[in-house]
């Protein structure tokens, strides 16, 4: 294996799975977007009770089909969950093994804003790949940074590729000023709604990479030697490994966004996908997507 490019061991939250860098999950074909929806609905009843979060909606994964909503429609900020669209953007372009060298801006960009990251330095040389997963499993800050200067190339022309993306995508209510969803150059300037985040998740999950990076719960990367130190990142999603058939998909957070996750189970067949956005605490954003999902099983 050559050098800058060691495979790290994936422990992913489902029980009884183990994979290594980069295997593929099988997943069901996405075929249709959810009915555009205001407000709240439901399929049958009155839906989940309890549920915390001012916006939120869950889902058909395989058809995106709407079990039930609050204000899907609602343009908020969703913080670290513009990550799906980062990662999204690199996984279409490719070349997952060039090896790219933390640029020197991450330092006084993380400072900025205190972003969480994955204890990149300036000078260290991953693969796309890797950094793929610094992103992914622990919100590295620092490593959608790198990704976006690699790929754009330059942070701005990356910016215009994600939303490019999204309107190819249909994805009317997002636009993007910032590729890890930090308040740059304002606390709203990055945003979305709940009905356009479950599209986005469907469309980056049919992508068997991130659906694998997704579902991990630790990463562990080991030293290569004048490249990098070795890294272990654990999951920022509350759910793997706690809520059974858990398979991702991203946590966010920024002061006016409130705590966000972007998740997806898979039981017997089932996938189920919801949001929840501007959530009070992360103990509520727990309860109130394994509520949903627990709902979108009842539903599906």
């Amino acid at each position: 294996m050559a050098k800058g490019m060691a495979a790290g061991l994936v422990v992913t939250g489902l029980a009884g799975f183990t994979q290594v860098s980069g295997a593929t999950t099988a997943r069901a074909a996405t075929v249709a977007r959810s009915v555009p929806a205001t407000g709240l609905r439901s399929a049958t009843g009155s839906g989940p009770t309890g549920i915390k979060a001012t916006y939120a909606e869950v889902a058909s994964a395989q058809t995106g089909a709407s079990f039930w909503s609050r204000s899907p429609d609602t343009e908020v900020p969703m913080g670290s969950i513009t990550k799906v669209m980062t990662a999204y953007v690199v996984l279409k372009a490719g070349h997952l093994n060039r090896l790219i060298t933390v640029p020197g801006g991450i330092t006084a960009y993380d400072k900025k804003y205190g972003a969480s990251t994955a204890g990149l330095k300036p000078g260290e040389r991953l693969t796309a790949r890797q950094l793929l997963y610094a992103m992914l499993v622990p919100s590295g800050c620092d490593a959608a940074y790198t990704l976006a200067t690699a790929y754009g190339p330059g942070r701005g022309r990356f910016i215009a590729r994600m939303n490019a993306a999204a309107a190819r995508l249909g994805l009317s209510s997002t636009h993007f000023t910032d590729f890890s969803g930090l308040p740059d150059p304002t606390e709203r300037s990055t945003y979305s709604d709940a009905r356009d985040l479950i599209a986005l998740g469907r469309d980056a999950m049919a992508l068997p990479l991130f659906a694998s990076i997704v579902r991990t719960a630790k990463y562990h990367l080991p030293h290569a030697w004048g490249e990098h130190p070795a890294f272990t990142w654990k999951t920022s999603n509350p759910l793997i490994g706690s809520y059974d058939g858990a398979v991702g998909i991203k946590t966010g957070d920024t002061r006016v966004a409130g705590d966000c996750l972007l998740f997806e189970a898979v039981r017997d067949g089932d996938a189920v996908i919801g949001v929840v956005l501007h959530d009070r605490s992360w103990k509520a954003v727990t309860s109130d997507s394994e509520a949903l999902l627990d709902y979108g099983f009842s539903q599906s």
